[in-house]
């Protein structure tokens, strides 16, 4: 059975050295799969950090940004998916039409949150000792999230999904008493 080139123990099957390698290699992913780990989080810090100090800086403007950015993006999708089903055909106009009124939502908030700027230097200014943050920039972001929703249903309801038959009625609802707190600012 086992061949010996005259010193004991001394393996000329290849055995050993294939258990060997096979020890070297199960190390070695076991390395690649740790440093993959570390990386993953490295990354999830960084995005941790980042998300943080957005957060920190919007303040009350945070939570109905990052619900645009997530409406404007089903928007789109959900938008693309219902053209098919509305027998509209998909261009490259169109797909930059869109994007482009997206790019525009943004603006309005920047535009919103300009006005609170605005407000609070006036305010500063003449010594009245107040500071809003960025209630003209939430109240244009929640404006833009409700429509952006309606805008995502009515996209759900062509693709051919029913809809609960309470939901269209609240997000009204909600774009409703947004408009009417708006308008009574604006009679102030």
């Amino acid at each position: 059975g086992n061949k010996t080139a005259g010193k004991r123990g001394t393996d000329t099957t290849g055995t050993g050295s294939r258990r060997h390698c096979r020890k070297n290699y199960t190390r070695n992913m076991e390395k690649d799969v740790l440093r993959e780990e570390q990386i993953m989080d490295k990354i999830k810090a960084v995005l941790i950090i980042i998300i943080s100090a957005v957060m920190d800086f919007l303040g009350i403007l945070a939570i109905p940004v990052f619900l645009m950015v997530g409406c404007n993006i089903i928007d789109y999708i959900t938008g693309l998916m219902a053209s098919k089903y509305r027998e509209e055909q998909i261009s490259s106009y169109k797909g930059i039409r869109g994007i482009t009124k997206k790019v525009c939502m943004w603006l309005l908030v920047l535009v919103g949150s300009f006005i609170d700027i605005i407000i609070n230097y006036t305010a500063e200014y003449m010594g009245i000792g107040f500071k809003i943050p960025f209630i003209v920039a939430t109240f244009v972001a929640v404006w833009i999230v409700v429509n952006e929703i309606i805008s995502i249903l009515e996209n759900i309801i062509d693709i051919g999904v029913v809809l609960p038959p309470f939901l269209m009625p609240i997000v009204n609802l909600i774009k409703k008493e947004i408009e009417t707190v708006t308008e009574k600012t604006d009679n102030v």
